[in-house]
């Protein structure tokens, strides 16, 4: 509704004794701007309108703030005001004005002289007076009847209970951060739109007694563990994965990628077809999809990899691979040595597919293994282990943490296997000063995980554990680990001395990044799964949740 100004009070008639009406001299206080900035010193002026000076005839047009009109009528609050006028509020004779602190009260001025027939209006010169300002709350914060619209409660959005952990440090956006974490229906809930939105509160408050919690581990590498062999066909496969993802909850993984290494085609025809990604929860946790590493690999950089079951690209190339596999339809990441023939075009397809390349067990030099990432390969298998060392004329494959050939947009990831044994603290250093936001913790675990020294197998290979080192039996080449992922977690953070975020992340946000799920999964932002661990300073786990479900929990937490 446009204002209307109040009439002031009436004029005394003009009489012969009655002097007429006319301005002070021009001393900088005759200029009264409707809408301008007064200053405590008087002296401000940032009018909003231009008002001719009746001694010297001059227009003053100073600037105009935003929020006023070049009539100086107010045009519209910033946020979080209006332009309503109290009850009360003087209308003509009283200025109000916008300032720092809100609206100013000025001084009255004397009535103006009459004026003739056909003179301008007072108004019409821009002299409205400004309506006084009043503060209200942010549209978001009003009330029926503003902007925003009145949510229902929470239970008409959903009636699954909303769970509230509270007393924990979070980490979110690469930080700890002294926050709730508030869960329903297996999703990170956005605290603001529940308060706000839904008017809803928590139905069930937990304390966490200042645990951290951290996204859930991934283990994109892992060949087994508790006698289960994932690249052994069995009859029982099935049973032995599901136990295997029940038993890596203690160690904070809540999804995963079964590793197969180099094995003949009729066991990945059995194998595969028996792996199916699936979602983490009570029963074990999920199942990304399948890593096969090998065969398509180095002789020369074999390691544990049985030699009589290593194969090269054909001229079918493609095709070659899918008749050693069978079928592609679980398979998640695929490693093969970049320097064999017709690897550009496997590259090429696999990625089409929605499938990660990693290089590894390769004699490939860094020209080859940039050529590689331009095609489409992101990740390298177990770095600095089965692939040529270091030299400063050609770094090969480990080159490709500092090449300046990855295409814009692109990142390399690498997998490091931090139990100790497998890469000197000194080289792990070195390649995560280099190339930090691309280092993925992997264990490389075999089936003798969680379970006592003696032999095992790793698919066609019969393996001796030793404390912590493996080896095929008879020979000093080391094949695979017996580590768990929280170790290797503390592992990385003791040896790089890096923060407890990054190890963190190391296990979860970058695993995530590398597949391609960082929106769900490894992270802790709002609407992703609420995968999730509980860990104490020194990084040990205290509970496992999948999906906002507590999966497992140290016996000797009492929560």
């Amino acid at each position: 509704m446009p204002f209307k100004p109040r009439p002031g009070p009436a004029r005394p008639a003009r009489t012969a004794t009655a002097p007429r009406w006319r301005r002070p001299p021009h001393d900088g206080s005759s200029l009264r701007m409707r809408g301008d900035h007064v200053g405590p010193d008087g002296k401000g002026r940032l009018g909003v309108s231009a008002e001719r000076d009746h001694v010297t005839g001059n227009r003053h047009r100073p600037s105009s703030p935003p929020c006023c009109t070049r009539r100086g009528l107010y045009r519209g609050p910033p946020q979080g005001l209006c332009s309503q006028r109290p009850p009360g509020a003087p209308g003509r004779g009283r200025v109000y004005a916008l300032s720092a602190l809100g609206a100013v009260l000025r001084h009255p001025r004397p009535s103006p002289p009459p004026r003739s027939r056909g003179s301008r209006s007072h108004l019409s010169r821009g002299l409205a007076p400004v309506t006084a300002l009043c503060l209200r709350p942010p549209p978001s914060l009003n009330s029926a009847g503003s902007r925003g619209r009145m949510m229902p409660s929470n239970k008409s959005v959903s009636d699954a209970p909303i769970v509230q952990f509270t007393n924990c440090r979070i980490l979110r956006s690469h930080q700890l951060q002294r926050e709730d974490l508030w869960v329903r229906e297996g999703k990170i809930l956005n605290p603001e739109k529940l308060f706000f939105e839904e008017k809803g509160s928590a139905d069930i408050q937990l304390d966490c007694k200042d645990s951290i919690i951290a996204p859930g581990f991934i283990d994109v590498q892992i060949n087994g563990g508790f006698g289960v062999d994932f690249s052994l066909a069995t009859d029982d496969f099935k049973s032995g994965i599901d136990m295997v993802s029940q038993k890596i909850l203690s160690h904070g993984v809540t999804s995963f990628c079964p590793t197969l290494v180099t094995s003949p085609p009729a066991v990945y025809h059995q194998v595969l077809p028996q792996i199916s990604v699936r979602n983490g929860g009570a029963h074990g946790a999920g199942i990304l999809g399948a890593h096969l590493e090998g065969p398509f690999i180095s002789k020369e950089k074999k390691g544990a990899h049985p030699e009589h079951c290593l194969r090269t690209f054909e001229a079918g190339a493609f095709q070659d691979l899918l008749a050693t596999y069978g079928s592609l339809d679980c398979v998640r990441i695929v490693t093969l040595a970049p320097e064999m023939k017709r690897s550009s075009e496997v590259i090429r397809e696999l990625t089409k597919r929605g499938i990660c390349v990693s290089l590894g067990h390769s004699v490939a030099n860094l020209s080859q293994a940039e050529d590689a990432v331009q095609h489409g390969a992101t990740f390298i298998t177990h770095l600095f282990n089965a692939m040529l060392p270091f030299h400063h004329r050609d770094p090969g494959i480990v080159g490709l943490l500092t090449s300046d050939k990855i295409p814009a947009g692109r990142r390399v990831f690498y997998g490091m296997i931090s139990d100790g044994i497998h890469t000197n603290p000194a080289a792990l250093r070195i390649a995560h000063r280099a190339h930090p936001k691309g280092l993925v913790l992997v264990t490389d675990a075999i089936a003798g995980m969680g379970l006592a020294p003696g032999r095992h197998t790793l698919g066609q290979q019969v393996v001796e554990i030793d404390g912590l080192n493996t080896y095929i039996a008879g020979t000093k080449t080391l094949s695979g680990s017996v580590a768990t992922m929280d170790t290797c977690v503390r592992h990385f953070q003791e040896a790089t001395g890096c923060s407890v975020e990054i190890a963190l992340e190391a296990a979860s946000l970058h695993p995530a990044q590398l597949l391609g799920i960082e929106r769900k999964k490894g992270t802790l932002n709002f609407d992703s799964d609420a995968d999730f661990l509980m860990l104490n300073d020194d990084l040990y786990v205290q509970a496992t949740y999948i999906a906002g479900e507590e999966v497992w929990r140290q016996d000797a937490l009492g929560m």
